[in-house]
């Protein structure tokens, strides 16, 4: 049974820094991409960032980009997702997810942790 547990969330003030995890078992990261989605209230879940396992490409949201970066470490089965910089409009509800089924911002994964809370306060 694939299991994903996100952790790290928290409260932070803008320009601060968190770094969120996902341990997973049951599945292994090196198969296929693991993924960072946000879904703030009353806004539909959207793509954060994503890394391919297979090339090590990496992909982000516009929004993001320079100030978040995903990465893995396959030894520890374990993806994470630092972010720098945060602003108030990141704050939202934070989702690994893992095996795509489509491209990597759409939320077409098998897999999905139950989420961690991330509040950026002004």
């Amino acid at each position: 049974q694939v299991q994903l547990v996100e952790s790290g969330g928290g409260s932070v003030q803008a320009g601060g820094s968190l770094r969120l995890s996902c341990a997973a078992s049951g599945y292994t990261y090196s198969s296929n991409c693991m993924g960072w989605f946000r879904q703030a209230p009353g806004k539909e879940r959207e793509g954060v960032a994503a890394i391919y396992t297979g090339g090590g490409s990496t992909y982000y949201a516009d929004s993001v980009k320079g100030r978040f970066t995903i990465s893995q470490d396959n030894a520890k089965n374990t993806g994470y997702l630092q972010m720098n910089s945060l602003k108030p409009e990141d704050t939202a509800m934070y989702y690994c997810a893992a095996d795509s089924r489509g491209s990597w911002y759409l939320p077409l994964y098998n897999y999905w942790g139950q989420g961690t809370q991330v509040t950026v306060s002004s």
